[in-house]
């Protein structure tokens, strides 16, 4: 009798702590590179196959789980560095980011530009951003790749 009580006792006291952690605690974890790039290649793949508008569309639409998972979304520049598509803020769309740098002075949007412009034409491209499930600015890598005038990309939080 005694051990039920106090293997119940126990369940009940890891309950309590368990409740009291916060929401964060919880969280699915971070996206990897391999969803990243993953995420990015089904994106190229729809732009490819139904077009900008109807990709645009998807990439901005929160609800849609093939571009958004965690912290992994998708954004999509012109080569001249307007926004086309952007998953985690869709009121970038339209705008010229190319002079765009993190908070250590970093361009951002050129290094992406860049990055897809190689032989290649795609890559990684390492750079702090807020990240959008903690608003904590973090080191992130980016992974690119050239779809015609565009860079299609989503990244990684380490």
């Amino acid at each position: 009798m005694k051990t039920s009580v106090k293997t119940g006792v126990n369940a009940l006291i890891a309950s309590c702590i368990l409740c009291a952690m916060p929401a964060a605690a919880w969280a699915a974890p971070k996206g990897s590179a391999d969803e990243a790039i993953a995420m990015t290649k089904r994106a190229v793949a729809m732009i490819k196959a139904e077009g900008k508008e109807k990709a645009f569309a998807a990439i901005t639409d929160p609800a849609n789980t093939s571009f958004h998972d965690r912290d992994l979304y998708i954004y999509v520049y012109d080569t001249n560095g307007i926004t086309l598509a952007h998953g985690n803020n869709p009121k970038m769309v339209g705008k010229n980011l190319i002079d765009l740098k993190d908070n250590e002075g970093k361009d951002i949007v050129k290094s992406l530009i860049a990055t897809a412009s190689t032989p290649a034409g795609r890559g990684w491209v390492d750079f702090k951003w807020p990240n959008p499930l903690t608003k904590v600015v973090e080191q992130k890598s980016g992974y690119v790749e050239r779809v015609d005038n565009m860079i299609v990309g989503s990244g990684i939080y380490k």
